[in-house]
Formats: C-alpha cells, structure tokens, sequence
C-alpha cells in the first residue's frame, strides 16, 4: 500500500522543535504535559492505553481546551489471547503474599485483551486529531489509510528492521523507533514467550542505521535520549525528530506518582532492567524489590500480569512504598531535570543548537 504525501509526518508542520513527549500510560501523559509541550513548540502526546473511550474522550477535550497547538495520541493494538492460563494461576499463587502484605486483592484476569481499540478508533474518526500513534503492533492499511483521508498523520512504534518494514507496507506515515534504552514497554509486534525480557533489542542508534537503509518513512527516534546533544546525534543519523519519555516524566505537568518521580534521581535505585515482573509484557523499569524478586517467574501474559498486579502496585503506592510500584525509566533515568515541561522544551532545543553549532 502505497503512502500518500498528506499522511507522511512532516516535523514543520506539527512542531517549531523536534521534540516529541513519548505517551506515557498509566497516568503521566496527562492534558497538562501534553498541551504544555505542544506550546512550547514541542508535540505533546496523550496515552489512551488503559484508559476508556470515554477518558480519552474528554483528555482530548481537556488539551484543546488549553491549547490550539498539534497534539497527538496513542493507541494500544489488541493483543492475542495465547497466554497460558496455567502459567498465569501459578505467578497469582506466588503473589499471594504481596497481596497480604500490601492489604489488597489480586486482579482478575478474564477481561478483554483489545484496550477497546475499535471504539477508540471510532472516536478518533469522528472527532480527529492531528497525530494517532500505535504500541505493540502495526494497523491494518484501512485504518491508516482512513486516518490519512481525514487528514491524521499516523506513526507506527517499531523495534526491528521488519516491524518498520511492515509499517511502510501498512502504509504507516512515519516510524518511531524505540531503542533498547527506552522507558516502559518495548513497543514489539510480537512478544514471544521463548525469549528472556533483554535477550533480544537493538540500541538506538544501530537501529536507526539499520531502519535507514531499509525504509522510506520518516524516523523518530526514541530510547534514553535526555539532553539536546543527543537529539542532535539521532538527527544527524536520520530520524526527523525525538522523542523523550523519561525526561518529561518528571515535570511538574507530569502525571506520574511523586514517588516514581522522586525515584528518578533517589540514589538507592541505580539501574534499570528488563522485565515482565509488572505487566506481562518486556518493559524497562528501576531495579525494586518486587522486580528482583518476581521478575524471573513472570510469565509472558500480557495484559493479563497487568491485571493482576494492578491493584497490589496502587496498594504499594498508598502506602508510600516504591519498591512494589512500577518504576518505568529509561537508561538515563539519572539525568532527569526537574523543569516545567515548556522550559525543558526550550533548554533541549537550545542544547540542540549549541550541538549543532559546535559540530560544524
């Protein structure tokens, strides 16, 4: 499927500086940070995965409201139903007793595994936005093509020379590849349960090189970027912009717990890990307790650890405890900068500059 010219993402047209606000779900990416980005210049990004139609309904409301910048958001893809339920019932029994521990109940896990993307896209058509992104898998070409008639640009999150293949095919506008440093999910197509979470990702900058030479699409760029200098380094080997997750995460806009922000630079968590501790699925968080401990056991059944550990990750929060929360951080968690999310728009675009002047 060929792309047309209107669905191709272009970086002028939506933002004055390439700098993109990774959606952030589970509360982080809220209307605040979003629209306090786009002001800036940036592309603010609202995280509709988790979240009801209907809330992501009224966030888009809420960031029109305070601004008449570009904005986008993203989008979970359904996921199969192959998760082994007796894998599951086994990693419930071992969490047995973080529940008794934190006072609460473990979650179920027979919901549904679509994040209700058929009635988040149906929203998405009638009331449009400018950018639509896709998390754990790529659309079917009549989705993007419908998008790019109604004048969305559409970005497909890929990890892999095939993955970007496959959303060029698609007929996706750009591609934004997550590195291995990136915060939170590894955005796969496809997660196998054969592979150890970390056994398998490429870094950033390969990626981009190797994508580069295998696609057409525009390239954003995503995974532990934190300053203008390393923006300027993705661009100069490819991609049209970057995008940073962990760097806003711990803005004042930001709707992330205090105590996953305080984490960010607390001195007792000193690195990051790969695991399926939390959520089913590979995702890049601080090394806890809970993630030492259960990381190992956990099974690939996503989103159904997720609905598990739920509510035993909202207990650990309540009861002011990191160390059974999700600390999702990329790998240079350690220069967060705690600035108003426009400020740090505006630090990154003139450490940008100051890259580019002093590379040429």
């Amino acid at each position: 499927m060929s792309t047309s010219s209107s669905s191709v993402f272009e970086p002028t047209a939506l933002l004055t500086h390439p700098v993109i606000q990774a959606p952030m779900a589970g509360g982080a990416s809220c209307p605040g940070l979003a629209a306090a980005v786009s002001e800036a210049g940036g592309l603010g990004f609202l995280a509709a995965g988790y979240k009801t139609p209907e809330a992501m309904y009224e966030e888009v409301r809420q960031v029109r409201r305070l601004t008449g910048r570009p904005f986008g958001v993203n989008l979970f893809m359904p996921q199969p139903g192959t998760a082994d339920p007796a894998a599951i019932d086994v990693y419930r029994e071992r969490l047995a007793d973080e529940a008794t521990r934190y006072g609460t109940q473990l979650g179920e896990t027979g919901g549904t595994t679509d994040d209700a993307y058929e009635a988040k896209l149906a929203i998405l058509y009638d009331d449009p936005v400018p950018m639509v992104s896709f998390t754990f898998g790529c659309p079917a070409g009549e989705v993007l093509e419908r998008f790019a008639r109604l004048g969305t640009r559409t970005v497909v999150t890929a990890t892999s020379v095939a993955e970007a293949r496959a959303a060029q095919e698609a007929g996706a506008g750009a591609v934004c590849l997550q590195g291995v440093e990136a915060g939170g999910h590894q955005g796969t197509h496809r997660d196998d349960p054969r592979d150890e979470p970390g056994s398998a990702g490429v870094g950033l900058l390969t990626l981009i090189a190797q994508v580069r030479e295998a696609v057409r699409l525009p390239l954003i760029a995503s995974g532990g970027l934190m300053r203008g200098g390393q923006i300027a380094a993705v661009l100069a080997a490819g991609a049209v912009a970057a995008q940073l997750g962990t760097a806003f995460l711990v803005t004042p806009e930001s709707g992330a717990h205090p105590l996953h922000k305080r984490a960010m630079t607390d001195p007792l968590f000193t690195r990051t890990e790969l695991t399926r501790a939390f959520s089913g699925r590979p995702a890049r968080g601080l090394v806890n307790r809970f993630l030492r401990e259960h990381g190992p056991y956990a099974p690939a059944a996503y989103p159904q650890v997720h609905q598990l550990t739920a509510g035993l990750r909202r207990a650990a929060a309540e009861a002011g405890d990191p160390q059974a929360m999700a600390l999702w951080a990329g790998q240079g968690h350690r220069l967060a900068r705690e600035l108003p999310a426009g400020e740090l728009v505006e630090t990154l675009a003139a450490e940008l500059t100051a890259a580019r002047e002093a590379l040429s």
